[in-house]
């Protein structure tokens, strides 16, 4: 049950010397799965317990169920990208630190520039189980910007039997994922056992809000040699995806304000009736107009392999190497005479119909043409001496991210397709094309004291150095950027953090009773990318750049947690155990940065150009208790209650206006969340309700604008069948699920962007259902 997997409990006198190994009991055919012997608040999520959430869910949006996680995303499964938001401690998801099988995934920028997201990283259904540390992450996360916690994602193991395991959903919007599997079991040789799985899964489903199909394919494989002294394991993933996006509804900025942002494709002959002769949208919708297509392409190919030595009982020595490349586009076709874009394009064709150099529709395809080359490698020694396990490690990465920013013609007999590249022949300009390099390196060492039985010190530091350097080949025409921008800037920009310390304990009070302490520094690093919005090489000024390098520090925080984990077996009648965990922490969170926009409203159409700079200190403090009550082995219900509050402690300046931010909340981040899991179970029938209650949000700096909170409630209930006689088919499931039980509308998801007045929002999906049979042969 996610309950159960939420707080379960370790034995905590018989632990492993990993600090995230798992330990798995059965209670009837319920799996607890939880992190181990960890200093830090850190809680696990099983493979069953994530695909109950939805088979073939994003293993980030399983964990919305977690104490202290605020999840939203416009699809039921969490993998449209655009619209993912994600907090946890106040920290939202480019401030956290995200691994797959400790390969680093990046920092979750949607402007893609050192990474990739979990989903397209692992098929879902491939997915073992989910680690989340919600205060700090181990030091030796792979991850240059996890100010806060960290999300690892973990790959399943080749099973030791020959196998085909399959599903298949089908649901609302005309949703199809199908999903296969294929396990060599283990065979003898090469001086031990090997074996190994190919898998596939290929997804669509028609958007909610419009006509335009969401998915791709993906495709993993996985082999494993076990030696006497030593695991080597290879794997490789490749992902191809698109998705056609809605755009945010502007609020407080003119015009109208619709309950959601449709798009005017695939009905071409409609998009050439919205505009007017020169190509702008209606006068009375400014803001929201409709585009007729966005979409998020992305490909990308992620490798490792890994070589794991034992030297006896005392001494582990794991080497890793791993390599990701990434090529994709995000394209708007959208009016020509929209969003500042007549003053751009008269730059490149001055005094000529703008409508007929793109096409004579009065469209034009914008594209952000993104390339990654990451490659790295991750050593960690592990040593066990008498009472201490002392642990050394090491990350190096070296990425080239290329960014184009180009337009292309929409030819009105010949309209792009959000499912393609857009087409050479009709390229019309390239507004900017950027280059950046950086080499990063990490290092770690911890001691973890037995100091008795019962009491365990953790202490450690990490260092970490970012060595960046930014080109561009292709700079924009003078004005071609908004406000006073000159160009993009060039140059080297090196950051070292070199003593970045974390200190915990462990007291084991009884056999089910434990306390635990931890405090730890991080940094996140410089984004290096014109794509990214905090990065420094996406200012508008060489200058700019310059006093960047002179007066701006990388964002760093100092993270305070403490709590108890219990579990207990009762006999009070019908209660027969309960598991419990209760947190607080308290995060002091410096040298905040902020993209001061050069213009009133970022212009994301165009490019933005802006300023970036420290702008002060937030301070977290906050609360996350969680407890599962069980009834016997048939039900359980568990409930997480969190409180957190994160506030601005200093004004910023925006030119030459003051922004009173100081005292104010951090917009987007629900002071209360509440969530609630009922699981029942008999025979081959279960089901659960999930409950998820986000409360009221600020949507600016200053706290002037906001929305009221929400509850969410999904259902899933599922039915294991018998075998089929004579075709070998086991593990036979029938299992629906109902996302939004109760059709609730509003805002959803919440873009913040200024300092006070506008705001931009999703809306709400609407209640969706979906039918999956699975099984195995």
């Amino acid at each position: 049950m996610i309950g159960t997997a939420v707080i379960a409990m370790p034995a905590w006198a018989q632990q492993q010397s990993d600090p995230a190994a798992a330990e798995a009991t059965t209670n009837g055919d319920q799996i607890v799965v939880t992190a181990t012997r960890t200093t830090r608040s850190s809680v696990e999520l099983g493979a069953a317990e994530i695909q109950k959430v939805l088979p073939g869910a994003n293993p980030v949006k399983a964990i919305q169920t977690l104490p202290g996680v605020q999840f939203e995303t416009a699809d039921p499964w969490g993998n449209n990208e655009q619209n993912i938001a994600l907090f946890v401690h106040g920290f939202n998801q480019n401030q956290l630190g995200f691994t797959l099988d400790g390969v680093p995934l990046g920092d979750q920028s949607y402007g893609n520039y050192n990474g990739l997201s979990p989903q397209r990283a692992v098929i879902s259904e491939n997915v073992a189980r989910v680690r989340l540390t919600a205060g700090a992450a181990d030091l030796g996360t792979a991850s240059a910007s996890n100010l806060g916690g960290g999300i690892e994602t973990y790959s399943s193991d080749p099973t030791a039997t020959m196998g085909v395991r399959f599903a298949q959903t089908l649901g609302s919007y005309d949703a199809s994922r199908s999903f296969l599997r294929i396990d060599s079991g283990e065979v003898e040789g090469l001086g031990g056992t090997n074996s190994g799985y190919l898998s596939v899964v290929r997804q669509k489903a028609r958007a909610w809000e419009f006509n335009a199909r969401q998915g791709g394919w993906q495709g993993n494989a996985k082999f494993v040699h076990k030696g006497e002294n030593g695991t080597l394991t290879g794997y490789f993933n490749i992902s191809d995806k698109v998705e056609p996006n809605q755009d945010s509804v502007s609020h407080n900025a003119g015009g109208l304000e619709p309950y959601y942002r449709s798009l005017l494709y695939p009905n071409w002959q409609a998009a050439l009736a919205y505009v007017d002769a020169n190509g702008a949208p209606p006068a009375n919708n400014p803001n929201n107009y409709m585009n007729y297509f966005g979409d998020a392409q992305r490909t990308d190919y992620l490798g490792y392999i890994k070589y794991e030595r034992r030297f006896g009982d005392a001494v582990t020595w794991a080497n890793q190497v791993y390599y990701h490349h990434d090529e994709g586009q995000g394209q708007i076709t959208g009016p020509i005479a929209a969003a500042g874009l007549p003053g751009l394009f008269r730059i490149y064709y001055p005094g000529q119909n703008l409508k007929q150099v793109f096409g004579g529709s009065g469209y034009a395809l914008r594209t952000t043409e993104y390339g990654i080359d990451r490659k790295g490698a991750i050593s960690t020694l592990a040593i066990r001496a008498g009472d201490h396990e002392i642990e050394l490690g090491g990350w190096y990465e070296h990425n080239r991210n290329t960014i184009f920013r180009r337009w292309y013609a929409a030819p009105i007999d010949n309209p792009p397709s959000p499912y393609e590249w857009a087409d050479p022949a009709q390229r019309r300009l390239t507004q900017y094309a950027a280059i950046t390099k950086y080499d990063l390196i990490q290092t770690h060492i911890q001691d973890r004291w037995h100091v008795t039985p019962a009491v365990t010190l953790e202490a450690g530091f990490k260092s970490s150095l970012q060595f960046a350097d930014g080109r561009v080949p292709t700079q924009p025409l003078p004005g071609a950027l908004p406000g006073t921008s000159t160009g993009y800037p060039e140059g080297r920009l090196n950051t070292k953090k070199w003593f970045l310390p974390a200190i915990g304990a462990i007291w084991d009070i009884s056999a089910n009773d434990q306390l635990f302490g931890h405090v730890q520094k991080n940094v996140r690093q410089f984004q290096a990318s014109v794509a990214a919005g905090l990065s420094p090489f996406a200012v508008g000024s060489q200058q700019a750049f310059d006093q960047i390098k002179a007066n701006t520090s990388p964002e760093t925080s100092w993270t305070y947690e403490a709590g108890l984990r219990s579990r207990h077996a009762l006999d009070l009648g019908p209660l027969t155990g309960i598991e419990a965990q209760i947190s607080a922490y308290h995060v002091d969170f410096d040298n905040r940065l902020l993209q001061i926009s050069a213009t009133p409203v970022i212009a994301s159409v165009i490019g933005g150009v802006s300023i970036l700079q420290n702008v002060g200190r937030v301070r977290t403090n906050g609360v996350d208790a969680a407890a599962t009550l069980r009834f016997g082995p048939h039900l359980s219900v568990y409930n997480a209650l969190s409180y957190n509050s994160s506030k601005y402690r200093d004004n910023y300046v925006s030119g030459t206006t003051t922004i009173a931010t100081a005292g104010k909340y951090v917009p987007n981040t629900a002071r209360w969340l509440n969530k609630t899991v009922v699981s029942i179970n008999d025979g081959p029938f279960e089901i659960q309700a999930i409950g998820d209650y986000v409360g009221p949000r600020y949507a600016t700096y200053t706290n002037d604008q906001g929305i009221g909170g929400r509850y969410l409630l999904n259902l899933q209930a599922g039915y294991s069948l018998p075998p089929i006689d004579g075709f070998g088919v086991r593990d036979l499931k029938l299992s629906v699920n109902v996302t939004n039980v109760t059709n609730r509308k509003g805002i959803y998801e919440l873009v913040v962007g200024a300092a006070a007045k506008t705001w931009n929002s999703y809306a709400q999906p609407p209640r969706m259902g979906f039918i999956t049979l699975s099984g195995a042969f």
